[in-house]
Order: structure tokens, then sequence, then C-alpha cells
């Protein structure tokens, strides 16, 4: 092998190397913009979903104290009817 042919090899196996990390620098850009745009997605989705639950959840304080007074009416017209039904 001539000094030209060993020089042309490693030349070309530099070239493959080169090209074979530029390849990898692409493909890790590409998968960082990817993740860059799911982390976005998700962190729209979180801002969603917090709100929808403060929502919820004043619906169901809302619900509870509903609920508490028609349980007191309840138990006042219980007692209503026992005190009309009671024999004198």
């Amino acid at each position: 092998m001539s000094k030209l042919d060993a020089a042309m090899q490693r030349f070309s196996s530099a070239l493959d190397q080169l090209e074979a990390g530029i390849n990898r620098r692409g493909i890790k850009s590409q998968s960082a913009s990817a993740t860059e745009r799911e982390l976005v997605a998700l962190r729209e989705d979180r801002s969603r979903l917090a709100d929808e639950l403060d929502r919820v959840k004043a619906q169901a304080r809302e619900l509870d104290e509903t609920a508490g007074d028609v349980s007191g009416r309840l138990e006042d017209a219980i007692a209503g009817i026992r005190a009309v039904l009671e024999p004198s």
C-alpha cells in the first residue's frame, strides 16, 4: 500500500466518522426538538387539567353545601310530620 493509498484510507475513514457524527447530531437535534414540543404540550395539558380540577373542586364544594341545606330541611320536615302524627 502506498503512502497515498494509506492517506486516502485515513481520509475516507475520517470522513465516515465525520458523517456519522453529523448524523448522530442531527438525530439528537431532531429528538431534542420533538422532546421540547412534547414538553410544551404536556405543560399545556397540565395547565388545562389544573384549571378543570379547580372548577370541579368548586362545584363539589357547592354540592356539599347544597346537600347540607337539603339535609337540614328534610330533618325539619320529618320533625314537623312527626309532630303532626303524634297522638295527643
